[in-house]
């Protein structure tokens, strides 16, 4: 029987761990390089204002992605190598927090709550900053 007390065991997960940990700060540090060298190559073009939504767009995606990886790494880390029950509160707290900005920067991006995909599509209505912005 494999039990977490295998050294080699522990050392996958501490290694797992690291791994989505930086793959969440890379994924946000990136998206922000990106979202950054695309605002700048169509800002002088003129549509500054397109070139601003599709700036936040970019860059809130990649926020949300590196969020997604970076609490895969907690869930990890609280559940299999440290699994206390002030680790679990400490992981509980952080989900939440997490999953309050995930929410927020969706409706950011996407100008509407997650729960209204379904009634916009059944109104033919498409969702993003690209289609809100024409709404408005």
């Amino acid at each position: 029987m494999i039990t977490i007390n295998d050294p080699w065991l522990s050392q996958f997960f501490h290694l797992a761990v690291v791994v989505l940990d930086l793959t969440g700060t890379l994924a946000i540090l990136i998206g922000a390089a990106y979202a950054s060298a695309v605002f700048a190559r169509a800002f002088p073009r003129g549509d500054r204002s397109q070139a601003y939504v599709t700036f936040r767009a970019t860059l809130g995606r990649s926020i949300l992605l590196g969020l997604e990886f970076l609490v895969a790494g907690d869930i990890v880390k609280s559940l299999v190598i440290n699994p206390t029950i002030a680790d679990l509160v400490v992981l509980a707290g952080l989900v939440l927090v997490r999953t309050f900005l995930s929410i927020s920067l969706g409706v950011e991006i996407n100008g509407h709550w997650p729960w209204q995909d379904t009634l916009m599509a059944r109104n033919g209505l498409k969702p993003g900053p690209e289609a809100a912005a024409e709404r408005e």
